[in-house]
């Protein structure tokens, strides 16, 4: 009877999810100094209108149309922004993208832990989200390492419901990972979290980082196996998703993300290593689950590209805390030697969720594409 309210809460808040498309991508402004100041003459209008009709984040108990949250889905999300230190091109990208939405992208180099741009600093840095579906890479890499799983194992879900890890992560299957996370126990699901992340501070001396939350012990709403398939009990930072996907995407090492702010401390910048993880078995195994979400799966409206493939891993749930629907994107691109890692949390009401979180930052790799950023960086 347990189980079978467990998988019930997983119908239901996976049935709740409503797809908007995000906005189209906007052209680039041809100094990159004004790009960077300004958003376009479009997205500032949209967000002008959006403003008066939402409350003010954390403001008010007003609540939004729809549910039963408090953030508003649109805003300036550049607002209080410091954009001193950053690549002004990829913060264009980047703002350019997530237009009116009321969220955060950061994009980071997982080769050096230097971060590029953070639009919505306050929101990135805050207090962390519940990081929904995004956990299921913790899973999957833990279910490898202890032997829970492998790639092509058919872990049987039903009476006539069988599913590997690449469709599993593909699909974000909710009873896969809570039946991964069963198998593991608390004990060895927290101690990976631990060790790829969660529940520490990202970042080298970023002012403002909060450390987000790892859980003591297991969550009393739905066990470890909503901690491994929806996060319950873990509160997450952009920044601290932006490591780990750094840490998948160049072999396992564990950077310091570093924010540098000056010319000086851009000249003398050096990355820093925080921890090298043992998980070079894995990763192949689990890169293939990240580009099948993006070529057919959840994270389809990245659209996939062969030639610039995008590798990522959605989120959508509620955080109750808040309360605030939350849409997650956390992802990495493959051209070449130049990867970029591009994470997008997106907050507000029905509208945002982690397709939606796709869509944005498939726009950011498409917009740095168009101006070359990629092939000049590779030269």
């Amino acid at each position: 009877m347990r189980n079978f309210l467990i998988f019930l809460i997983f119908l239901l808040q996976t049935n709740l999810l409503t797809a908007v498309p995000a906005s189209k991508s906007k052209k680039f402004a041809a100094s990159r100094a004004a790009a960077a100041k300004a958003p376009s003459k479009k997205a500032s209008a949209a967000r002008a209108a959006s403003a008066k009709k939402s409350p003010k984040r954390g403001g008010g108990s007003r609540l939004i149309a729809g549910g039963p949250w408090r953030e508003p889905t649109y805003a300036d999300s550049t607002l209080g922004d410091v954009v001193d230190g950053e690549d002004l091109l990829v913060r264009r990208a980047a703002v350019d993208a997530l237009g009116p939405y009321n969220g955060s992208v950061v994009v980071a180099d997982p080769q050096t832990g230097r971060i590029l741009t953070i639009v919505n600093q306050k929101l990135a840095l805050g207090s962390g989200f519940q990081p929904c579906s995004t956990v299921k890479i913790v899973t999957a890499i833990a279910g490898l390492k202890e032997g829970i799983i492998e790639r092509n194992t058919q872990l049987r879900l039903g009476r006539r419901s069988t599913m590997d890890l690449t469709h599993a992560l593909a699909h974000s299957n909710n009873p896969y990972f809570a039946r991964v996370g069963t198998d593991l126990g608390f004990e060895r699901v927290h101690s990976y979290a631990k060790l790829l992340g969660l529940g520490e501070k990202a970042g080298l001396n970023i002012e403002g980082e909060f450390p987000g939350v790892l859980t003591a012990e297991p969550p009393k709403f739905g066990g470890v196996g909503m901690m491994t398939s929806f996060g319950e009990g873990i509160q997450l930072t952009a920044l601290q998703l932006a490591a780990l996907l750094s840490a998948i995407a160049n072999g396992g090492t564990l950077y310091h993300l570093q924010y540098p702010r000056t010319k000086e401390e851009i000249a003398n910048f050096a990355p820093r290593v925080k921890r090298h993880l043992d998980i070079q078995d894995q990763i192949p195994d689990v890169k293939p689950g990240m580009m099948a979400a993006v070529d057919y799966g959840t994270a389809r409206r990245a659209n996939y590209d062969p030639s610039e493939p995008i590798l990522g891993k959605t989120g959508t749930c509620t955080d109750r805390a808040t309360p605030t629907h939350l849409g997650w994107f956390g992802s990495f691109n493959e051209v070449g030697r130049n990867k970029l890692v591009v994470v997008v949390l997106l907050t507000g009401g029905r509208p945002v969720n982690g397709p939606v979180a796709a869509e944005v930052a498939g726009s950011v790799y498409r917009n740095l594409s168009s101006q070359q950023f990629f092939a000049v960086a590779a030269q």
